[in-house]
């Protein structure tokens, strides 16, 4: 971990495939654009590679990118929503200051990147996300 990503919130987006995550991750990342970036990772699919969401790979996720400012984690579909719900309501699995952010997931995923590399807490991070659901595209 470079100095710099010290004290930034971490981001995880899970989706039920493990390519969407990965490409929603590089274009978060790119569109964030230079400069420090804060930490993000993508926990999709489940453990061999098919379709559907890992809850082990959800808690590995989190833990690569917690710096100690919180967690967002913003989700696709249903199950991966109830999974990231039943590790949170476990206590354990998840860094403390992990959060389930509700909103879109591919322009919520900028928001969140953005906003967290730019060195915002883990409540403007969630609040920069859920703003996405207001974007209209007509």
């Amino acid at each position: 971990m470079s100095d710099t990503e010290k004290g930034l919130v971490g981001i995880v987006l899970v989706s039920h495939s493990a390519a969407v995550a990965a490409s929603v991750v590089e274009l978060a990342t790119g569109l964030a654009g230079g400069g420090t970036l804060a930490p993000v990772s993508p926990a999709g699919g489940t453990l061999d590679g098919g379709l559907g969401t890992s809850a082990d790979l959800i808690a590995a996720a989190a833990a690569s990118v917690d710096r100690g400012a919180g967690v967002a984690v913003l989700t696709d579909l249903g199950s991966a929503v109830l999974t990231v719900k039943a590790l949170l309501a476990e206590g354990d699995e998840l860094p403390e200051g992990t959060k389930l952010v509700d909103a879109p997931f591919v322009e919520g995923a900028v928001a969140a990147v953005v906003t967290a590399s730019a060195g915002a807490d883990l409540a403007a991070v969630e609040a920069a996300a859920a703003e996405a659901y207001t974007y209209r595209k007509v």
